[in-house]
């Protein structure tokens, strides 16, 4: 419970627990120690379409549903033991077969943490299988020069890319130690390069893993923040 609180008290001071922050649906559940929270939508702002359909706060995700943000967008739910926080301009889509913890990254940019069990991420350029993981995404779609941006935040992932299967690396990080642009150019030398750690940081992943009832590794460890 102190960890709990710790954590709210580090989310507030980044302004995620404020009016511009996250919904009043996911601070009323926080402060009332309900973690962790209820399954499905916690925060739609702007355009968030669920299977062709306008989105609303508290509706359930399922397997086969496929979630679009629009432009200034954003979308925050949660599935199981798994949170997610979708960007704008964002395709992402849900195996139909619960069994199979199937998720497909179309297009866009997705903060994602995940419980235990192993799960598979596709993305336009690789084979992404992970677990007790977070990770954040961001893809570029299709097309001969298309990238994916990859960030194993911590925990272990397998990552194949489409283009290269033979450089399958298989790894483990603790605090965003190896991001990585992934690419679909087989003019490059090697499909995978290193990347520096953009645009996602560690409150929001407290924010995540909080609405499932856990902490991330690196909490209370020390060391930079980002």
């Amino acid at each position: 419970m102190q960890a709990r609180r710790r954590t709210l008290k580090a989310l507030a001071a980044a302004g995620l627990l404020g009016p511009a922050g996250i919904s009043g649906l996911i601070r009323d559940a926080l402060a009332k120690g309900e973690v962790p929270v209820k399954t499905g939508l916690q925060k739609v702002r702007g355009e968030v379409i669920v299977n062709y359909r306008v989105a609303t706060e508290g509706q359930i995700i399922r397997p086969g549903d496929t979630i679009v943000t629009g432009r200034n967008s954003e979308a925050i739910y949660v599935i199981g033991q798994d949170a997610y926080m979708q960007r704008e301009l964002t395709t992402v889509s849900f195996g139909a077969d619960a069994l199979q913890n199937l998720m497909r990254v179309v297009s866009g940019k997705i903060l994602s943490v995940f419980g235990k069990g192993a799960k598979s991420i596709r993305v336009s350029t690789a084979t992404i299988g992970i677990r007790g993981t977070g990770c954040y995404i961001e893809d570029e779609g299709t097309g001969t020069n298309a990238r994916t941006y990859f960030c194993l935040c911590y925990g272990s992932a397998e990552l194949t890319p489409t283009a290269a299967p033979q450089e399958s690396e298989s790894y483990s990080t603790m605090h965003h130690d190896k991001p990585m642009y992934i690419h679909n150019d087989m003019k490059m030398a090697k499909m995978m390069v290193p990347a520096g750690v953009i645009n996602h940081g560690d409150a929001e992943l407290e924010l995540l893993e909080s609405l499932v009832g856990r902490l991330p590794p690196f909490y209370g460890q020390g060391g930079p923040r980002y």
